[in-house]
């Protein structure tokens, strides 16, 4: 939210581990209008939509799938365990395990997860392109809520990709969404 209340925003980020995709949704109000802009990434097919619902447009744009920041990397390096929370009595804590490791053109990571599920909770990103990405979250639902989310949406069904002289990855997608969000101010 803006300071004097003028602007909000919230969103919703889903993840279908299977299918490798992940959806995430920002909606807000500024002054009287409304807005919506999200992301559907494919991992698989290497591709992501950035979808503007205020304006009914779509970009398709390549997507590096190297690095898919809802899982632990192969290549990760443990940091560490500890119970967020409390551990003098059952249910007052959480186990978690916080994992690091480097990503490409210098970047760095740093990712924690639930030992038991491996849910992830938070994502702190680090890139000379980008600069820092810090992805929290809570009310993770096992399963998909509804399979529908991770389909390309109609108004994106004639998009055609973009070219760039390489690949985004999950933080040039994340940076443009913000950016998308920040111009609606």
């Amino acid at each position: 939210m803006v300071g004097d209340g003028s602007m909000m925003s919230t969103g919703t980020i889903g993840y279908d581990a299977l299918g490798k995709k992940l959806r995430i949704r920002n909606f807000g109000l500024n002054g009287n209008a409304t807005f919506g802009v999200d992301l559907l990434m494919l991992f698989n097919k290497e591709v992501y939509y950035e979808i503007d619902w205020s304006t009914y447009s779509c970009r398709k744009m390549p997507l590096d799938s190297s690095f898919i920041p809802m899982q632990v990397p192969s290549d990760a390096k443990l940091m560490g365990q500890v119970v967020m929370g409390s551990s003098s009595s059952w249910g007052m804590g959480v186990l978690v395990n916080t994992w690091y490791g480097e990503l490409p053109n210098k970047g760095s990571y740093t990712v924690v997860f639930t030992d038991i599920g491996c849910i992830p909770l938070t994502f702190t990103g680090y890139t000379p392109e980008s600069g820092w990405t810090t992805v929290s979250t809570f009310n993770w639902v096992l399963g998909t809520n509804n399979p529908m989310d991770y389909l390309v949406p109609a108004v994106c069904l004639n998009s055609k990709l973009e070219e760039t002289q390489k690949p985004h990855n999950f933080f040039n997608a994340i940076e443009s969404l913000a950016m998308k969000t920040r111009s609606l101010e």
